[in-house]
Order: structure tokens, then C-alpha cells, then sequence
């Protein structure tokens, strides 16, 4: 195993102004260690994470890090900038920066030496022992030596104390002294690297100093060892400091319990504490749950409904992504290879000619078919497990394929998995003898709630909805003129309204709902929806080059991936301008994405790929066309930026730019790369 960070991954004079620039700086070190083979790619997956959440931690001490496909092996790069570079920490800017790098896959050994270091860095001597460094090397050595010291002998598994029995004879004169308060706790993050491992050793210094017994079970990327049943069964309260769903929450039902952000049990594990101790001496407690209970079934304490409808809708979306991409791809190639009529063709499994291309392009079309009849069911399904958890799985892909039997579409799928996590998470209220809550999520729960989702698609809303879906199938094969241009105006402002958020993703998913049942209307949808959502990272890519003053050099850098990610109809590549300047260029780009949307529906061009950018070319019905509304919007964007930026005076010197206010993390969602 090579070191975690070796002296040329060390630069205690870090020449960098903004966090974008510190990470470019570190990481260009890696790449010449041959531990990063995409400087581009591997910080566009920084980003990413960074745009989840700040990872500037009080103490100034700023952790960039993330998971990512272009990591060679599990990396760490440490700079210290002669002024603090603003990570978004409530104490003010940092001056000890860390790069992680861990790749996709990072194997358990690797990431406990990583755990190992975020435990470290809350250890006052240890980071006034970096600030006092001189020596490269030598800080390499110190940074490698403490996390080898933690990771070599890691703290002992969490279990049940016992508590003190005097002998027999022993003198009883003495009280024993009252049992402390007991604290079990989780923390997570969305890498499982830095965050989580942090908030486990602040909460149980925090704990020691209150005199408080606090056992943590952090949920990190190298798996977690359960917290003993006993010890969850004693303790009086429960924290739980988390950015990602808790797994196997049910386990702590029943408890005075405080719910918060991972950043918190690190920011401010005291308050915590004393909070879950009122709760406990004020009698408030969690209801109690049996082995069934949902995981976050409600969603995050102090969220309106609206908040966790779109959560919702939003896990069905993503599980279902992957089987459109698949699918859609698949039955792509199938008629670029095979042409128009490969629709026609007999089944692979009774006819198959290796020799002949049709029959390849048959199988393709025919694979691709299968994976396409999975959106509905896996839409629906996952829309009820996010609602409900592991229970609302069966009867939401239940009712998904009944929407699919009943020609209720997408819309159906949708309302499928609504009824569905709704049905279960009504059934899970009602109290049950004990003798039956063993066989409630296995038997009693799935038997009710799809038998309930049965009936309401079958024989009441079914077919209602069914009739919405004909309707706009119709609507959409008879779109035509300004009806089209119009259309085309709405989802290209959506697309580029929040650069792959929720209502980028609510565009996104109408488009590919019409590719399950293609017609000409829902084929023109699709063309318009992926034109618009290439536009705003070229439209950024090209600003760059024509008016590069405008940009400071870390932008003009992001410009040049720009150019790939957009192309690939990445729209999150824009997420890094918008992010520094959202008030020039998000209506910059809504602008663009309005003007490719309409002229794509103008121009009648149709796309059968649900991804693919300019690579899926070939498949696109009138490709000149199509390429002119890329390129008429990519112009209508940029000279918009530009022209904004130039009246507004924001050049590249002006320091303000770098570090907007409560925009440094944008407001995309996280990236496949990110864990």
C-alpha cells in the first residue's frame, strides 16, 4: 500500500485565493504522482461534493474531497495558504487545507487510514503541530504516523458496559455513585470519509467533558459495525448527525432522540448533548417502531409537505434513470444499426443469424425493450420506498405494472407509487399485538398495502388516469406550430432553471416518461429537452474564450471542461459560474436553453436516446437543424453573460466574484461520481 502523502503532496506556502484554485493546486500534485489521470474530470467530481454541502470546518481546517473514477489510489494533499481561503465555515476562512481523493472503489483498509485522519484533525495539538510545520517531509511523516497510530489500533468495538457489583462482603457504607446519562448516536455524510468520522470524535470528546457516556456508530463508506442491541437498549437518548438516510434506523425508536446535520455534531456536539438530555427530563420521545418502520419515512424534522413530496418523486426519478439511459441507448442502436423496421423483427431467442447485422441490431432493440418495461414499476416502487422504506418496495412495483396493464403510463407510475408509500406508511400506524410484529414487514404489510394498491389502480383511479395519459400522448403526436414552439420555450427554461435540480429533473423525466410509448410528439420532447440542457455549459465554455477578462483563471479553467461536459449534455458543467454568479448567469442561461428548445421543436427534430449529447448524432431526425438550435442558443447565452458581466464591472480582478455569499455551493444535486 503506498503512503496516504508523501513530502511532494505537501506545499506549506499554498499561492491560492479561492477554494477552486487551492484544490486545482493540490491536485495538479497528484496527477504528477500518476495518482489522479483526469486533473479535469477528478476536480469537476470535487465540485460536485463541495456543492452539497461546504466542507469548511470550525478550527480553520477546509476538507475538499470526494469519490471518484479518476483516482488511481487513495490520496491526500496537504496545503497551508499564508491567508485563510473561505470553505464556508461558520468560524471564518481555513488555513490547514486537506485534499482527499479516494477512488470508486476504495478498498476498507485505505479508507479506515482516512477515517483515522478525520478523527485527528480534532485534536488541537495535532493541527497546531501542522501550523508549526517547516518541513515537508517532515510534515508528511507526522500526517502519515498519526492516522497509521489510529488506524493500527482503532477504538474497540461499541458494547454494553456492565455495571460495578460489589462483592459480596464488600462494605456498603459508600452510595454507588448514579449511573451516568447514556448517549448512542450516528453520524454520515455522503462520501462516509471526512464529515462522518469527524462528528463520531467531537461527539464523544464532547460527551467526555460533560461526563456523559456517548457510543457512536459512524455510517461510513467502509461499512460500520452495529451498535450492541444492549447498548442502544440502556442508553437514555440518541443523536443523530447525518446528511444521508440512517441506516436501519428502527433500531433507536423510542427515545428522546435530537436529528441534525452531520456538520452540527461537528460544529457543536455540547449543545447536542444538552439538548437530548432536556428532551430526556421533559419525557419526549420518539414513537416506538417495530422491525418495519420505515428509514426517514417522513423526511427530515421541520420539512413541509411540499419538501417531501419532491424528495419522493425525486428517488423514484433517480432509481429510474439508469434502466432509461440502458434502455433508451440500447433501442438506439438497435434502429441506428438495424433501421426503422427493427421494431419488426422476430424474437432473438427463436431467430439469431451471427452473421447478420440485422439480427444484432435486433437483439440490441430487444434488450433495450426489457430494460425500458422496467421504468414504471421502478419508478413507482422507489417513489414507495422513499416514502416508506424496504416495505413500500412490493407494493409499489406492484402498482407500477398495473399502471403498465392498464396503459396508465407514466402518470400512473406516479400515482402508483404515491398510493403505494401512503398505504404502507397508514398500515405501519396501526398498533399490532406483539405476537404479530415479527411478521409484519414480511407478510401482513406487503398482503395489505398491495392488495389496497391493487384495487385503487385496477378499479378506481386507474383508469381515470389512464385517460389523462391517452390524452397527452395525443396531445403530444399532435403538436405542431406555435403549440410546439411553446412547449419548447417551457422545458428549455426548466432545464436551465437550476443546472440539473429538481425542476431540470422534472423536464428531464417528462421527456423520457413519452420515450416508453414513442410517437412523434414524445420524440420531439426528448430533442428539445436534451438540445436545451447542453446549452448552458457551452454558452459558459464559449463566454470564456471571447471574453476571458471577465473570468478569473480558475473559471477559464472550468470553461475548458465546459466544453466536454456540455456536449455530453452534462448541464451540471455550468453549476461552477452559476454557483460564483448566479444573477448573471442563471437568466443567461434560461435564455439560451428558451431559444434551443424552441427552435428544436421548430425544426421538427426527434431523438429516440434519452442522453448522449452530440455523440448520439446519428439518432437525432434532422441533425443540421438540430446542431443550428445548439448553436443559436449556446450564442444567445454567452453574449448575454457577457453583457451582463460587463455592465455589472465584474472582471476578472474583481475580488468579490470569487466567494459569493451563501452561493459558494450551488444548487445542483449530487453527481453519480459523488457517494
Amino acid at each position: 500500500m503506498s503512503e496516504l502523502i508523501t513530502a511532494d503532496l505537501v506545499d506549506l506556502d499554498l499561492a491560492a485565493e479561492t477554494k477552486e484554485a487551492a484544490a486545482r493546486s493540490l491536485a495538479e500534485r497528484m496527477v504528477a504522482l500518476g495518482r489522479i489521470t483526469d486533473l479535469d474530470g477528478f476536480l469537476a467530481d470535487v465540485a460536485a461534493r463541495e456543492a452539497q454541502m461546504p466542507t469548511g470546518l470550525d478550527g480553520g481546517i477546509g476538507i475538499p474531497h470526494c469519490r471518484s473514477e479518476h483516482v488511481t489510489e487513495p490520496t491526500l494533499a496537504f496545503g497551508r495558504p499564508a491567508d485563510g481561503i473561505d470553505f464556508g465555515a461558520p468560524d471564518g476562512p481555513a488555513d490547514l487545507i486537506f485534499l482527499i481523493a479516494a477512488p470508486a472503489g476504495a478498498d476498507d483498509a485505505h479508507l479506515t487510514i482516512l477515517s483515522a485522519l478525520a478523527r485527528r484533525l480534532m485534536d488541537p495539538d495535532f493541527t497546531a503541530a501542522l501550523r508549526s510545520a517547516t518541513d515537508p517531509a517532515a510534515t508528511a511523516r507526522l500526517i502519515n504516523g498519526d492516522t497509521a497510530t489510529d488506524s493500527e489500533a482503532p477504538a474497540p468495538e461499541p458494547r454494553a458496559e456492565a455495571e460495578p457489583v460489589p462483592e459480596p462482603d464488600a462494605p456498603s457504607a459508600v452510595p454507588a455513585p448514579a449511573p451516568a446519562f447514556r448517549i448512542v448516536a450516528v453520524t454520515s455524510c455522503p462520501t462516509g470519509i471526512a464529515h462522518t468520522y469527524m462528528a463520531a470524535e467531537a461527539l464523544e470528546k464532547a460527551g467526555q467533558a460533560e461526563g456523559v457516556e456517548v457510543v457512536v456508530e459512524p455510517q461510513g463508506s467502509a461499512g460500520f459495525t452495529r451498535i450492541d442491541p444492549a447498548v442502544i437498549a440502556a442508553a437514555d437518548g440518541v443523536v443523530f448527525a447525518h446528511d444521508v438516510p440512517v441506516r436501519e434506523k428502527e433500531r433507536f425508536a423510542g427515545k428522546p432522540t435530537v436529528d441534525v446535520g452531520v456538520k452540527a455534531g461537528i460544529n457543536r456536539p455540547a449543545e447536542l448533548i444538552a439538548e437530548v438530555r432536556a428532551k430526556a427530563a421533559r419525557g419526549e420521545t420518539t414513537a416506538p417502531a417495530g422491525p418495519g418502520s420505515p428509514v426517514d419515512a417522513t423526511g427530515d424534522p421541520g420539512e413541509g409537505y411540499g419538501t417531501r413530496l419532491r424528495k419522493w418523486l425525486m428517488s423514484g426519478v433517480s432509481y429510474m434513470v439508469p434502466f432509461v439511459a440502458a434502455g433508451g441507448l440500447l433501442i438506439a442502436l438497435g434502429f441506428a444499426i438495424g433501421g426503422y423496421t427493427v421494431d419488426k423483427a422476430p424474437s432473438v431467442a427463436e431467430h439469431f443469424v451471427w452473421t447478420e447485422s440485422m439480427s444484432w441490431a435486433a437483439l440490441l432493440f430487444q434488450i433495450g425493450g426489457l430494460a425500458f418495461s422496467f421504468l414504471v414499476p421502478v419508478l413507482a416502487g422507489y417513489i414507495a420506498y422513499g416514502m416508506a422504506d424496504r416495505p413500500g418496495l412490493v407494493p409499489g412495483f406492484v402498482g407500477g405494472s398495473i399502471a403498465l396493464t392498464i396503459n396508465a403510463g407514466f402518470l400512473g407510475g406516479l400515482a402508483a407509487g404515491l398510493i403505494a408509500g401512503g398505504t404502507v406508511m397508514a398500515v405501519q400506524r396501526i398498533k399490532v399485538p406483539a405476537a404479530l410484529r415479527g411478521i409484519m414487514p414480511v407478510v401482513v404489510i406487503p398482503l395489505i398495502s398491495s392488495a389496497v394498491v391493487g384495487f385503487l389502480m385496477f378499479l378506481v383511479v386507474g383508469k381515470p388516469i389512464a385517460e389523462l395519459q391517452k390524452a397527452l400522448t395525443d396531445w403530444l403526436s399532435g403538436l405542431s406550430g406555435t403549440n410546439a414552439v411553446i412547449l419548447g420555450v417551457v422545458l428549455g427554461l426548466m432545464m436551465c432553471f437550476d443546472l440539473g435540480g429538481p425542476l431540470n429533473k422534472v423536464a428531464y423525466a417528462f421527456a423520457v416518461g413519452g420515450l416508453a410509448n414513442p410517437n412523434d410528439g414524445s420524440l420531439k420532447v426528448m430533442a428539445a429537452v436534451m438540445a436545451a440542457g447542453m446549452v448552458p455549459p457551452l454558452a459558459m465554455a464559449l463566454a470564456t474564450v471571447v471574453r476571458g477578462a471577465l473570468f478569473d483563471r480558475t473559471e477559464r479553467e472550468n470553461g475548458k471542461a465546459a466544453w466536454v461536459l456540455g456536449a455530453s449534455f452534462i448541464t451540471e458543467g455550468a453549476i461552477p459560474f452559476a454557483a460564483a454568479d448566479p444573477l448573471r448567469v442563471i437568466p443567461s442561461a434560461m435564455a439560451g436553453g428558451a431559444v434551443t428548445g424552441a427552435l428544436s421543436m421548430l425544426f421538427e427534430c426527434t431523438l429516440r436516446a434519452p442522453h448522449g449529447g452530440i455523440f448520439v448524432l446519428p439518432l437525432i431526425g434532422n441533425p443540421v437543424l438540430y446542431l443550428i438550435a445548439i448553436l443559436a442558443g449556446t450564442a444567445v447565452s454567452a453574449a448575454l453573460v457577457i453583457l451582463l458581466k460587463g455592465i455589472g464591472g465584474r472582471g476578472a480582478k474583481d475580488p468579490g466574484r470569487d466567494a459569493v455569499p451563501g452561493t459558494e455551493t450551488g444548487t445542483a444535486p449530487k453527481v453519480p461520481a459523488t457517494v
